[in-house]
């Protein structure tokens, strides 16, 4: 398998992000639908952007490894997170811990939405290819 993340001259470049990834070659893919900031019991781990982000990631990161995948393997973050909750600074620093820095970034989307579950701040959802 073999993918190019795309940040054509002209666009903003982020460390945080790739304007787009381009998997050349037939491969698995692996599709993880919206987590949240809930621990295996069902239950929310804190009040906070970056405490439900870091839990989010982790059960995101759950999910990979029994598909024999990684974070380093997402090639799109799709994230939503509650309006008048900042995302920038807790959900990055969040993602910061995980993320290691020599792996190229994968696309992101992110919405302000004006509400998801009981409790819940923010939601990830994310693909992956292998």
């Amino acid at each position: 398998m073999s993918t190019r993340h795309i940040n054509p001259e002209g666009l903003h470049r982020n460390p945080a992000f790739s304007q787009a990834v381009v998997v050349e070659q037939p491969a698995k893919t692996i599709y993880v639908g919206g987590q949240n900031g809930i621990d295996a019991n069902g239950k929310v781990v804190g009040p906070t952007v970056g405490e439900q982000t870091g839990q989010a990631l982790r059960n995101l990161a759950t999910i990979l490894e029994s598909e024999g995948a990684s974070l380093a393997n997402v090639v799109h973050w799709r994230i939503a997170v509650v309006e008048g909750h900042s995302f920038v600074d807790e959900g990055v620093a969040a993602f910061q811990q995980v993320w290691n820095p020599a792996d190229p970034p994968p696309a992101i989307t992110v919405h302000v939405v004006s509400g998801l579950g009981p409790g819940f701040l923010v939601e990830i959802d994310a693909v992956a290819v292998v």
